[in-house]
């Protein structure tokens, strides 16, 4: 005899977006029923309820959800989750490793963002124990996939155009560049693991290799491919300063931390709610914007 299973429902911030996207499809198909906002019309996804709004204009939502699960900024849905009335005993929110890679950068932008990024992680976990729900914060490293991040596929486009890419030698810190289906299935598999009740995760991606080894493998799989130049670390000075006429220069302390080991445990992650990341294999696609 069959057992009837009601479908669960849950609310998706975030849905439009480079981790958004994935996520509602690998909640559809497991059967979730899905309410996602946006600001902007958005196409049809079977299982999904697009709803128009945001968290500066927040439509009437239904009472209670089964799971809430935010992959946007995580500070504004941390004021919306502490301020709102919608119930639900299971949260998900994407931060990032920046809070802690960033919380001493030389750069106050930087610093404000790891500062935004933990007290954001603090109000969510507040937020959930006050009203009896499990949250879980989970902090990517570098997202790719998507064709939407602000690193690989600025380089990537950057270097379509010149067909080649300049770095500082020694640039060989460490990175492990995860994909954003990866990212989408972390939430989904987090969402009944208890043992990942209360908890923040570093989700990494499933190599750890040098900062130039992951640029290299962007710019070969480019469709023409670009090379890899490597100059002198005060010529790269130089050209910096002349990209930054331009406003196009990246800051001096992401230029720094391409010396730096960024590198986080996935333990923790594969231990409580089997975590495995696939290894760093790109291809142009990953690098394309939507159209």
């Amino acid at each position: 005899m069959d057992v009837y299973r009601p479908m669960r429902t849950a609310l998706i911030f975030g849905g439009s977006g480079q981790i958004g996207r994935p996520l509602l499809r690998q909640l559809a198909g497991k059967g979730w029923r899905i309410a996602a906002l946006s600001r902007d019309d958005q196409a049809g996804v079977a299982g999904v309820d697009w709803v128009r709004g945001g968290f500066d204009a927040m439509p009437v939502l239904p009472a209670r959800f089964d799971a809430i699960i935010s992959a946007g900024p995580l500070d504004a849905f941390a004021r919306w989750y502490s301020q709102s009335d919608v119930e639900t005993g299971r949260v998900v929110a994407f931060g990032s490793t920046s809070v802690d890679t960033k919380q001493h950068s030389a750069d106050t932008a930087e610093r404000d963002v790891a500062r935004r990024l933990r007290e954001g992680e603090t109000m969510v976990f507040a937020t959930g124990s006050a009203r009896g729900a499990a949250a879980t914060l989970l902090r990517p490293t570098l997202v790719y996939g998507a064709g939407r991040d602000a690193t690989l596929t600025r380089i990537a486009a950057l270097a379509s155009r010149w067909r080649f890419f300049p770095l500082p030698r020694g640039a060989d810190g460490l990175r492990q560049p995860v994909h954003v289906d990866d990212l989408a299935a972390a939430a989904l598999a987090c969402l009944d693991a208890p043992a990942s009740f209360g908890r923040a995760y570093a989700v990494p991606g499933g190599e750890t290799l040098p900062y130039r080894e992951m640029i290299a493998r962007v710019l070969v799989c480019l469709q023409p491919p670009a090379r890899l130049v490597e100059v002198p670390s005060p010529l790269f000075a130089l050209a910096v300063q002349a990209a930054r006429l331009l406003g196009r220069a990246p800051g001096e302390a992401m230029i720094g931390r391409m010396r730096d080991d960024l590198v986080f445990d996935v333990a923790p992650a594969l231990r409580d709610f089997g975590y495995a990341p696939r290894a760093f294999v790109p291809t142009a696609e990953m690098f394309r914007p939507p159209a």
